[in-house]
């Protein structure tokens, strides 16, 4: 098992460099530079301005050498200075937004796990039943409905007409002055939405795997012969086959983790929430590659380290990934 990890950690360190190379180059092609936002709009502000500007931030140089120092700090954990007014290190403007996005999807990931894992298990138990015909059209409705659009409907009708929930930020106003679990109230009443957002697509998707996992499973032999046993269905199902219907979940929610995370920049920027999805957004708005570059490094190496623990609970669950390995 060592020896399977070690291989896993050694793979991830050219993929991560690949990564960063592509969006690197990616960003620094794409229209528009910094100085753009700071001399289109001055009247004064002249070619030879903007030449300094570009100088000041590195930009005049080649493209490989750009990286080439980017790289180099990368690999001493610095993620340069932070091109907008502030010029603050990125690291810091990270490290500040980052929990509350590890929170959301983390919050995410277990409410979609704690319901799709039933749903499929009855679905796949209760074939063609009304309950499997139900799931089947959420479904359809989940892998159909854009994420953005299902945030501003639940704003609008749960938010504004009826009142249940703020919809924006993660804190009310007059925070500071509530008691302890006034607070703490106060954030979960305030995340609620996007968490729930966050997960519906996963928890479509998610249970129709689980259902189409548990059919495989309970055609197996093993699992007649639980019953010709006289084992309890409850058993049968809860003991034997649920084990190995989770196996293939256990891959396809390490493959997941980046679609959570590309996800918080919607959510985020939509309920004006404070994380990294929304700091993304406004980097890259302003053409801010320092931080940019910073976030995507920071995702990249939670999508690998997602897809690193998806492995090793598949190898841990599988004793035959372990002897290959």
């Amino acid at each position: 098992m060592v020896l399977y990890l070690a291989k896993r950690l050694v793979m991830m360190v050219p993929l991560l460099l690949g990564i960063t190379l592509i969006s690197f180059t990616v960003i620094h092609l794409a229209p528009g530079e910094p100085t753009d936002l700071q001399t289109d709009l001055n009247p004064d502000a002249g070619v030879e301005l903007k030449e300094r500007l570009r100088a000041q931030y590195g930009l005049d140089q080649p493209l490989p050498v750009q990286y080439g120092k980017w790289v180099k700090r990368l690999v001493q954990l610095d993620f340069g200075t932070s091109f907008s007014q502030d010029r603050r290190p990125v690291w810091d403007k990270i490290v500040e937004r980052l929990p509350i996005t590890v929170l959301i999807n983390v919050l995410s990931i277990g409410l979609i796990l704690v319901v799709s894992i039933p749903i499929g298990i009855l679905s796949a138990t209760r074939r063609n039943s009304n309950f499997d015909r139900l799931t089947t059209l959420f479904v359809f409705i989940g892998f159909a409905t854009p994420s953005f659009w299902l945030a501003l409907l639940l704003m609008d009708y749960l938010g504004v007409y009826l009142g249940w929930f703020p919809i924006s930020g993660i804190k009310s106003l007059g925070h500071e002055y509530l008691t302890g679990p006034q607070q703490v109230w106060d954030v979960i009443h305030h995340l609620m939405l996007p968490i729930l957002v966050s997960a519906f697509g996963g928890l479509a998707g998610f249970s129709r795997y689980m259902r189409s996992n548990m059919l495989e499973v309970v055609q197996q032999d093993y699992i007649l012969t639980a019953r010709a046993k006289g084992l309890s269905e409850k058993v049968v199902i809860g003991k034997h086959a649920l084990r190995n219907a989770l196996l293939p979940l256990i891959t396809i929610l390490g493959l997941s983790v980046p679609g959570l995370i590309g996800g918080s920049v919607i959510f985020e920027s939509i309920f004006a929430i404070p994380g990294m999805g929304k700091l993304f957004y406004d980097g890259v708005m302003m053409r801010d590659y320092p931080l940019i570059m910073g976030i995507l490094v920071i995702g990249a190496v939670l999508t690998l380290v997602g897809n690193l623990l998806a492995d090793v609970g598949y190898a841990l669950a599988d004793p035959r990934i372990r002897n290959q390995s």
